[in-house]
């Protein structure tokens, strides 16, 4: 028979070795999972780097479609009150050719004692007539024209307010950027 101290000394060496090995295997293990953890750790850093340039560049660039956009909006302001003036032009121009009538009217007096003349003038009439008719219809398409330049300028001042509130949350990472 075997001495039982021997046995409990034997057992106790081996569970000693195994303890030791597992601690060894352990500690390898963890000096791999700080490996890891530090290069997740300087990925996520070199990410949140990037990051931030992306968010200033795209502040960057909302600002000079916010400035592109006050730039269309006050040339549309111009073009507004230019289409106002040829508008008005139109109209007057349209007063003008209502008078072609009373010109019509006495050309037909002077036809009677100028037959060559009076069929030249009834021409000229029939023209000066359709000349009318399309100055009215262009006089109402310059208004069209008009009211819709008016409703872009509306709709492009509208843009610019939202384009401005939406890069504004952006507006805080000035102070930080490089």
């Amino acid at each position: 028979m075997e001495d039982p101290k021997r046995i409990v000394v034997e057992m106790v060496g081996r569970l000693g070795r195994e303890t030791q090995i597992h601690l060894d295997e352990r500690h390898h293990h963890f000096r791999i999972t700080n490996l890891v953890i530090l290069m997740m750790s300087l990925l996520l850093l070199i990410l949140a780097v990037f990051n931030i340039y992306y968010i200033h560049i795209l502040y960057q660039n909302l600002t000079g479609i916010v400035n592109n956009m006050d730039s269309m909006h006050t040339n549309l302001k111009f073009v507004n009150n230019n289409m106002v003036a040829i508008s008005g032009k139109m109209k007057s121009i349209a007063k003008h050719v209502d008078h072609m009538e009373a010109i019509n009217n006495h050309t037909d007096s002077i036809t009677k004692t100028l037959p060559k003349i009076s069929t030249n003038m009834h021409k000229i009439t029939a023209e000066t007539n359709t000349i009318g008719q399309e100055m009215t219809h262009l006089g109402g398409g310059m208004n069209n024209i008009e009211l819709r330049f008016g409703q872009i300028g509306g709709s492009v001042a509208v843009m610019r307010e939202n384009v401005r509130q939406i890069s504004r949350p952006m507006g805080f990472m000035n102070p930080i950027m490089p």
